[in-house]
């Protein structure tokens, strides 16, 4: 007898699954880590090849019912740990073949309008992804509006973060912001309005607000940092990115760490086997959703896809890299 999907799982569609499938190769085999489960979409299409060994990781509750339906039936190749991925080091004790990130908000949290990251939900503002400690709520009315502009404008890239938080903190000196649609509200009075876009006023505000209260940026420098420490020499790291800011930091990290990447100068001496030589030769390619896909899931539209080999020398943590990002994650330890 067929086991019975969820709704949840009916709900999640895997972006670019072919292509991840087709880079993984998990004909030959190897122990892959899905560093963000969600529906399991990718855990599922990689255990169809009978010599993986998968490792689901996901700090979201809604999808251990789901983890551990796979634990059961695949009890020796399967398993899950609820978990943010920048805790990688404390879980895993092996040597990895491919590691995997599919980043952002799932369709699974995107479509439970209580958790309140859809513009539609008429519940509480919340926009948790699991183990956080601050809601989107504590957020709104908590911090200064300096605090809010620089949250709205740096992490949602958002240009008329002022005016929004601005008419924030207007609105809870009056009454206390706590419902999705009355943030909705202040910020479609606040943004001019543009007829030559279909995007939602509110979608840069609440991306921001959503990475602000689940620390994305940390959580990502972090997780990439641990996952190719975690990597075989020969072995693959795996990205799909959903905005610019993510994007930035995976190509910054593929190009600068890799074996060819640029000098500060023509005129400075070619480093050979340089430490800080993480990866084998990057190919700046972006992989973006076939014609095909973009019919079945239009979501995945923005999509893109990144992936490194890593070399064989020695790990040393990229400090550079949270140098280069420093301001996201100064903006990411504001207390609330």
């Amino acid at each position: 007898m067929k086991t019975q999907k969820s709704s949840l799982e009916f709900s999640h569609f895997p972006v670019m699954l072919s292509e991840v499938i087709k880079i993984s190769s998990p004909s030959k085999g190897g122990v892959i880590i899905d560093c963000t489960f969600g529906g399991g979409g990718y855990s599922k299409a990689l255990l169809k090849f009978s010599k993986t060994k998968v490792i689901g990781i996901d700090r979201d509750l809604s999808v251990i019912s789901i983890a551990k339906k796979l634990e059961k039936k695949f009890n020796n190749r399967f398993k899950f740990f609820q978990s943010k991925f920048s805790q990688l080091e404390n879980i895993i004790k092996e040597d990895i073949d491919i590691i995997i990130f599919d980043l952002g908000l799932s369709s699974i949290q995107l479509k439970d309008l209580k958790r309140g990251f859809s513009f539609k939900s008429k519940d509480t503002l919340d926009m948790t992804m699991g183990l956080t400690n601050i809601s989107a709520q504590d957020v709104v009315n908590n911090l200064s509006e300096t605090q809010l502009k620089l949250i709205i404008k740096i992490l949602g890239e958002e240009k008329e973060a002022s005016k929004i938080a601005r008419n924030i903190v207007k609105a809870r000196s009056e009454k206390k912001i706590t419902k999705v649609y009355e943030l909705v509200e202040i910020i479609e009075k606040s943004k001019k309005k543009n007829f030559s876009t279909k995007i939602n006023p509110s979608t840069k505000t609440f991306q921001a607000l959503r990475i602000f209260v689940n620390k994305e940026i940390t959580e990502l420098i972090e997780g990439i940092a641990a996952a190719t420490k975690l990597l075989k020499p020969g072995g693959k790291i795996l990205v799909v990115s959903f905005h610019s800011i993510e994007d930035k930091i995976i190509k910054y990290f593929f190009t600068n760490f890799s074996k060819n990447k640029s000098k500060p100068s023509r005129y400075f001496p070619e480093i050979k086997n340089s430490d800080s030589e993480l990866f084998e030769r990057y190919i700046n390619k972006v992989i973006k959703p076939s014609i095909h896909e973009l019919e079945k899931n239009n979501p995945s539209r923005s999509a893109k896809l990144r992936y490194a080999i890593r070399s064989k020398n020695k790990f040393i943590y990229p400090d550079g890299l949270m140098q280069k990002f420093s301001k996201y994650l100064k903006l990411e330890a504001i207390n609330v």
